[in-house]
């Protein structure tokens, strides 16, 4: 058993708003009320000044999980979400092999069941192979638990196709998430097509090598009903694009990542850093400015991090050949917490919504709720903690950030999942370090916790 007391407990699904403690016994709430007594043997987590909300879900990661283990693993991604916060993960397909067929989707649970530290959700990949030309084993992948469908990192270029996975998908009712890009508009681009691009002498990618495959998907979302989600929103216009479809009654979601959120091109400077390298790429000001006025006012329904980890060997070359993509698991809610909860700009009943709620609506999740007899997938936060962005914060096996050296406040403190005591933040020699439970400690899937350099072991 576990009590967590005296937390202001935050779930705008029931309308709880105030200090509670929450009891969990076995993977499950029990009950939360006022000063509940700790029953004899129950670990107890005092969280005075704390938030406790519904576990934080990303639905849009890359763990590289099978065929790209040197960059990350189900186990050490999941090490990464935990850290984060993060009690759900909805993992992209474009592996070696794709995750196409069932035996695919399998595969990725079961390594996130052994790994024992979050909800491993995979995604199906649309086309056989991600190549676009013939469906995927779609009613298969379903069966085995494939929560959405994707052809991330280059998106279906065929609208024939497209509307033929959507007709599809639809029967199902499972959201397409989409990877807007015009591959003959963007294929050699490196940075947004403007001032970053003249001035570092890079290939341009224009933002409407995005917009116009917004657009389309709109438009066969129109046509078969299919659930769109549009993946990693970059620009003021795309974000209009969605406004209008939502709007019109439309099935229309969107998701924003915190690099789009809080980052411009003029972050790029002469050092050519690849770790601002990501796809799509660092847009204007103006759009930063419009996504975070959407993701507050509800034109964008998710923070996602499309967590995409790199090897260092990787990342150290020159801009032109580095490959795209950054990691996030780790940064998102404090970035969210800094730039927008303590500001006042966003509520936390909003940051729940954004983090929680709205993704596993979009992923056709299972709600969580702070109330007795749902799952315990929780995520306690204290907004106070101050940090800074270093390498040692990461826990995967990356640390290509965008945010290396941000320094922010407020962070996940304790990870439960399915009532178990995942990870939490203690002291140690006058710092504060990561304490995980691993896979294969005493008690069972989720063990004791083990450190080395305030990292997983």
């Amino acid at each position: 058993m576990l009590l967590i007391k005296g937390a202001h407990v935050v779930d705008p699904q029931i309308g709880l708003d105030g200090v509670m403690d929450v009891l969990i016994e076995g993977e499950r709430i029990a009950r939360v009320g006022e000063r509940i007594k700790a029953p004899e043997g129950a670990e107890v987590i005092e969280a005075d000044g704390k938030y406790l909300v519904p576990g934080l879900t990303d639905i849009h990661v890359h763990f590289r999980d099978p065929g790209y283990e040197y960059k990350e693993t189900i186990e050490t991604g999941s090490a990464a979400a935990a850290a984060g916060g993060f009690t759900d993960v909805a993992t992209m397909p474009n592996t070696d092999p794709v995750v196409d067929t069932g035996e695919g989707i399998r595969y990725q649970i079961a390594k996130g069941d052994a790994a024992g530290l979050v909800h491993v959700r995979p995604i199906g990949s649309c086309t056989r192979g991600e190549k676009g030309e013939a469906l995927a084993e779609i009613g298969d992948m379903v069966a085995e638990g494939a929560c959405m469908f994707s052809d991330d990192g280059h998106g279906v270029q065929s609208a024939g196709m497209l509307r033929t996975v959507m007709d599809y998908v639809r029967q199902f009712d499972r959201a397409v998430a989409c990877h807007c890009e015009v591959r003959s508009l963007t294929e050699h681009g490196m940075v947004n097509e403007g001032r970053a691009s003249t001035r570092l002498g890079l290939a341009g990618w224009p933002a409407a090598g995005e917009e116009i495959e917004i657009a389309r998907d709109i438009e066969l979302c129109r046509l078969t009903g299919c659930a769109l989600h549009i993946c990693h929103i970059s620009t003021a216009h795309g974000m209009e694009l969605v406004r209008a479809a939502k709007a019109e009654g439309l099935p229309v979601t969107a998701e924003v990542c915190p690099h789009h959120l809080f980052l411009d091109e003029s972050a790029l400077d002469d050092t050519y850093d690849t770790n601002l390298k990501m796809n799509p790429p660092l847009r204007t000001a103006e759009d930063a400015a419009a996504l975070r006025a959407g993701i507050v006012d509800g034109t964008i329904d998710c923070v996602v991090t499309d967590h995409a980890p790199h090897a260092l060997h990787e990342k150290e070359c020159e801009f032109e050949i580095a490959p795209f993509g950054v990691v996030g698991l780790e940064t998102s809610l404090p970035l969210m917490l800094t730039h927008l909860v303590a500001s006042g700009k966003m509520s936390w009943q909003r940051l729940v919504e954004v983090m929680c709620v709205n993704p596993r609506k979009v992923a056709r999740l299972a709600p969580v709720k702070v109330e007795a007899g749902s799952v315990a997938d929780l995520t306690l936060i204290d907004p106070q903690v101050a940090f800074e962005v270093t390498p040692e914060l990461f826990c995967g096996k990356q640390h290509n950030s965008a945010f290396m050296g941000a320094k922010l406040t407020g962070r996940a403190t304790d990870t439960i999942v399915a009532g178990k005591h995942v990870l939490g933040l203690q002291a140690r020699l006058g710092s504060t370090r990561l304490a995980p439970v691993g896979p294969k400690g005493a008690g069972g899937r989720f063990g004791p916790p083990r450190t080395r350099g305030g990292a997983f072991a």
